[in-house]
């Protein structure tokens, strides 16, 4: 799988429609969640995405925030699988490439997320510990979740 990252100006406009039509897809149409997702924060972010070889369809995204944006940490979120592509692991490799791209990128070893609940276990089985109680956010029941990283364990 071939892992692009770009900034807001770097996107075309074919990414970028991508991109927000599989954020719409998912967190508003499947979840059901009526919410504000052009929050104005995507234009200070970088965007992690992979698409499918063969027809170039997205099939994975993840939103890179540096410190200072949702958090004094850098964070990761809007964190997303096609629903077709699910159950491959996909979404194991999207947060690894997430994590070390973060690290990379915003010269950070902390890493703080808003984690829905139902995916607590999946967060933790990447070294993210609970730091909040849980709170609604859009009534989505949240988290919030941090991963500090040992510099030996930061890889590209």
């Amino acid at each position: 799988m071939n892992w692009i990252l770009k900034s807001f100006s770097q996107l075309t406009t074919d990414e970028l429609y991508a991109i927000l039509a599989l954020r719409n897809q998912v967190f508003i149409c499947e979840q059901q969640c009526a919410y504000q997702d052009l929050d104005g924060v995507d234009q200070n972010t970088l965007h992690l995405f992979a698409k499918e070889e063969d027809s170039q369809q997205l099939i994975a995204y993840a939103r890179l925030l540096p410190q200072g944006i949702a958090f004094k940490e850098a964070s990761i979120g809007r964190v997303i699988v096609a629903q077709k592509q699910r159950g491959r692991g996909i979404a194991h490799q999207l947060i690894k490439e997430a994590i070390a791209t973060t690290c990379h990128q915003f010269n950070t070893h902390t890493i703080k997320i808003m984690a829905q609940v139902y995916l607590v276990s999946f967060y933790q089985s990447h070294g993210f510990v609970i730091d909040s109680e849980t709170y609604l956010e859009d009534n989505i029941p949240h988290i919030d979740m941090v991963l500090v990283q040992s510099v030996q364990s930061i890889s590209m």
